[in-house]
C-alpha cells in the first residue's frame, strides 16, 4: 500500500522504535511507516488502517507491537476474533495485562458477555494501573447490559472515579456510561444529570453527552444547511408556479386576440 512522502517511520514512540531495532534497518523503517499509517487512520479510516496493519504483519509478525497494532486496527473494524487472536499473541510476547480490557470487550464482542465478565473479576485486573482498572469496569458494565441486567450493570460503574470531582482522562465515558445506563433503567433524573456532568469532564469532545443532554431536555437542532436548501426549494418551486401562471395568461391573451380577428372577418 502506498505511504505518504511525509511519513518517515520517526513518528513511533520510542517504545516501538526500540522493539523494531531487532529487525534489519531497510525492513524496520518499512514496518515503521506502517504503523504511523495504522495511527493515522485508525480513527477516520478504519478499512485503511487495517490494510496497513496486515502489511506490517506481514513483515514482522514477530514483533509485539506489530501484532498489536494489528489488534487495534481489526477490533476497530469489529473482526473481533482476529483483534482477540492478535492481543493474545502480543501479550504472550510481552507478558503485559495491558491489553486485558480490551481483550474482554472482544468476548463481548463475540457474544460471549459471560467470558467478559469472567475476565473483569480475574487476577490480571488487579495488576492493571487506574486508567486500565476503569476500562475494565466500563467492559464489565456492558456485559453487564449484553444480559439484560440493567441494575447491576449501574451498580458496576459506581465507584470511587465516578463519585471523585478530579477529572481525569476516563472521567467523561465513565460519566457517559453511568448516565447512559440510568436512561436505559427509566430513571431519566439521574441520568441527565449525569449526562451533564459528562459534558463537564468532555474536554476534548469524546463522547455525544452534549447531543444526550439536550435532547433530554427537548431541545431539537436544525441543520442551517437543510433549512437553505428547503428555502431554495420553495423558492423555485415559487418560480415555478408564477412562470406556469404568467404563460397561461399570456396564452389566455392570444386566444382572445385571435377571436376578436374572426369576429372582425365575419
Amino acid at each position: 500500500m502506498p505511504i505518504p512522502e511525509d511519513v518517515t517511520g520517526d513518528e513511533i514512540d520510542k517504545d516501538v522504535r526500540q522493539e523494531l531495532q531487532s529487525l534489519p534497518k531497510t525492513l524496520a523503517e518499512d514496518v515503521a511507516k506502517n504503523l504511523v499509517m495504522v495511527a493515522r487512520l485508525i480513527d477516520e479510516d478504519p478499512e485503511g488502517a487495517y490494510g496497513y496493519s496486515r502489511v506490517a504483519l506481514r513483515l514482522a509478525s514477530r514483533v509485539a507491537a506489530v501484532r498489536e497494532a494489528a489488534g487495534f486496527a481489526a477490533y476497530a473494524n469489529q473482526k473481533y476474533a482476529e483483534a482477540l487472536a492478535e492481543f493474545r499473541a502480543a501479550r504472550r510476547m510481552t507478558g503485559s495485562v495491558e491489553l486485558w480490557p480490551v481483550m474482554a470487550d472482544c468476548e463481548r464482542g463475540l457474544g460471549r458477555p459471560e467470558k467478559a465478565l469472567d475476565m473483569a473479576g480475574a487476577p490480571e485486573v488487579q495488576k492493571l494501573d487506574k486508567a486500565g482498572q476503569v476500562e475494565m469496569r466500563l467492559v464489565a458494565a456492558g456485559a453487564r447490559r449484553d444480559m439484560e441486567q440493567l441494575d447491576a450493570a449501574i451498580v458496576t460503574l459506581q465507584s470511587p472515579e465516578l463519585a471523585s470531582s478530579s477529572v481525569q482522562p476516563w472521567t467523561a465515558r465513565l460519566r457517559y456510561a453511568y448516565a447512559d445506563a440510568l436512561l436505559a433503567a427509566g430513571r431519566d433524573g439521574e441520568a441527565r444529570e449525569w449526562f451533564a456532568k459528562a459534558v463537564e469532564a468532555d474536554r476534548d469532545g469524546s463522547t455525544d453527552a452534549s447531543d444526550r443532554l439536550a435532547e433530554l431536555d427537548g431541545v431539537e437542532f436544525v441543520d442551517a444547511l437543510d433549512e437553505t436548501t428547503d428555502d431554495l426549494a420553495e423558492s423555485a418551486e415559487t418560480v415555478e408556479v408564477s412562470g406556469a401562471a404568467e404563460a397561461a395568461e399570456v396564452k389566455d391573451g392570444s386566444d382572445s386576440d385571435e377571436d376578436e380577428d374572426e369576429a372582425d372577418r365575419d
